[in-house]
């Protein structure tokens, strides 16, 4: 079996065959899944069908077995295993193997409420009739029988904020859109996802490309939009197959195109693959890269709702805030409301890596601490060691002390004590972690990003790499964190976009919370150079995920 066959495994077996699920996500295939799935195949009386991955990152290959009972899982499965799991009895369902038992009612899961997940894991990934039978297109059908005045109110009435990293009102974006006047509008989807430690926009494109095309209906059903684009970065191979597989059979089935499933809604989707700048994770380079330009941040306004795409008004959003809205048309925007905590409605797909034992996606309500999210599901760390903090929101996320494990994921909350949400990524570290070393990092991963526009985020990163160094060899500490504390100052208010406005916060939290790896006898006044006022100003031109969406 070739790579990317996963996309489509002969099922016109026996029907007496016993049918068992492995994974076609990438984190799957790294680790064996389709040499598992070849053995499998090989044995009679079993038929193979490729789903997404559970999001249980730590298990995979999860095997799962159909079975009266429901499906049973078998973790970390080895294509060397298989023989003999089978002749334990794996096959119908047996405790053997590390069996987790029935995989909906493990508690890793049973204690998650999976909205844009919901259908992740569960189906073939390009089966549309599984989508159907699975709550799918129930949204679409709903918003084609309302106007698009109606539509929009709905998406305003769920509270859905943006889940690219900004968290900017969608109803409100797309209202603008709505309202502009112009020959032509656009659709587009940020799938450019380049955050350490995220990678749900990666897991739904690879199993549940369905939910995105939905999503991207409904908005251009909303807004009078004509044409759509999926950016996704070059990186993810098999998302990009999948998706254009899911395409072609959306076209195939009435749901792209001319008057889509008997509507008066006209609506073309194109792929168009990124080559893998991280600067194009921000709404405005990203535009220009699909017009062909070198992606450099454009200065606001006029903002991309009104002069997008091509000149042209242009609802722009992540992959997350898409898979969203589906549910928010199907239930209403008001049950979508009634989720979460604060103005953070709904639910967060948090994404759980670094030093952690059980990483993964895990779908919940908006209001859970990092804490439960960290020692809960996370498990604590992989190596057994203390963890000494935890950043949110990507590299340009804050360093979390442990003290502030408590801090519940809410957008408000976390601005609070001088961090972010972003795309719902969370790194952990344990104890041998040098975080001088991580403050440099930031300042190196912001001068080899930077698309040069601006230059306090060009010069800045170069000068904080310099600085710190000085700072960790301990020449002139002292007039060094002056120096640092200025420079972080300038990049905060003076860069044009999040690169270079986001970049302090690891640097001013690590040295906050953690001065003695620089050396520093006591918390040095640079912590405060991003205050949380500048925070929640900086965050709406949010390069998180790194869209402002």
């Amino acid at each position: 079996m070739t790579r990317g066959s996963h996309l489509s495994l002969v099922q016109d077996r026996g029907a007496s065959d016993t049918v068992v699920y492995v994974p076609c996500d990438s984190s799957a295939l790294a680790v064996g899944a389709d040499e598992v799935a070849q053995t499998l195949e090989a044995h009679d009386g079993v038929t193979v069908r490729r789903n997404g991955s559970r999001g249980m990152l730590w298990a995979e290959p999860l095997v799962e077995v159909v079975t009266d009972r429901g499906r049973i899982g078998y973790p970390e499965v080895c294509a060397q295993d298989v023989p003999g799991l089978i002749e334990a009895g794996m096959l119908s369902g047996a405790d053997v193997g590390g069996c987790l038992g029935i995989v909906d009612d493990h508690e890793w899961l049973a204690g998650q409420h999976r909205v844009s997940f919901a259908r992740v894991g569960l189906i073939e990934p390009t089966d549309i009739a599984a989508y159907d039978e699975h709550g799918g297109w129930e949204g679409l059908r709903r918003a084609l029988a309302m106007d698009p005045l109606d539509v929009v109110d709905e998406v305003v009435e769920s509270g859905l904020r943006g889940r690219g990293g900004a968290g900017f009102p969608t109803g409100i974006k797309w209202r603008t859109v709505q309202d502009a006047e112009a020959d032509v509008k656009f659709v587009c989807c940020n799938l450019d996802e380049g955050d350490s430690g995220t990678f749900a926009d990666r897991m739904l494109t690879e199993g549940d490309p369905f939910t995105l095309i939905e999503g991207m209906l409904i908005a251009a059903h909303a807004v009078g939009a004509t044409e759509g684009f999926v950016y996704i970065r070059s990186e993810y191979p098999d998302a990009v197959a999948t998706l254009r597989r899911a395409i072609e059979i959306a076209y195939a089935h009435g749901y792209l195109g001319d008057r889509v499933r008997g509507s008066e809604l006209r609506f073309d989707l194109q792929i168009r693959v990124g080559a893998g700048a991280y600067i194009c994770g921000e709404e405005t380079s990203m535009l220009d890269s699909l017009e062909g330009k070198r992606g450099e941040v454009r200065a606001k306004p006029p903002i991309p709702a009104l002069s997008g795409l091509f000149g042209k008004p242009t609802v722009v959003n992540n992959l997350l805030s898409f898979a969203a809205i589906p549910m928010i048309l199907a239930d209403g925007g008001e049950a979508y409301a009634a989720l979460g905590t604060g103005r953070s409605r709904g639910t967060q797909v948090c994404q759980l890596a670094g030093n952690i034992a059980r990483g993964g996606i895990v779908e919940v309500d908006f209001g859970i601490s990092v804490r439960e999210l960290i020692e809960d599901y996370g498990g604590g760390t992989r190596s057994g060691r203390p963890v000494r903090t935890a950043q949110l929101g990507g590299p340009l996320g804050a360093y979390l002390h442990p003290d502030q494990f408590d801090t519940p994921m809410d957008y408000e909350a976390l601005a609070e004590v001088g961090a972010m949400v972003g795309h719902g990524g969370l790194v952990v570290f344990d104890d041998t972690v040098d975080m001088a070393g991580m403050a440099r990092f930031a300042m190196e991963f912001c001068a080899a990003e930077s698309c040069g526009k601006c230059t306090p985020c060009r010069v800045g990163s170069v000068r904080g790499v310099e600085t710190i160094d000085r700072i960790r060899a301990g020449q002139d500490r002292d007039k060094n964190l002056v120096l640092l504390e200025d420079l972080c100052a300038t990049m905060t208010k003076g860069s044009l976009c999040a690169m270079g406005g986001l970049t302090p916060m690891p640097v001013t939290s690590a040295l906050k919370h953690f001065p003695e790896d620089f050396e520093v006898p006591q918390a040095s006044e640079l912590a405060d150079a991003a205050p949380a006022e500048n925070l929640q100003a900086t965050q709406h031109d949010s390069i998180s995920d790194r869209s402002t969406t």
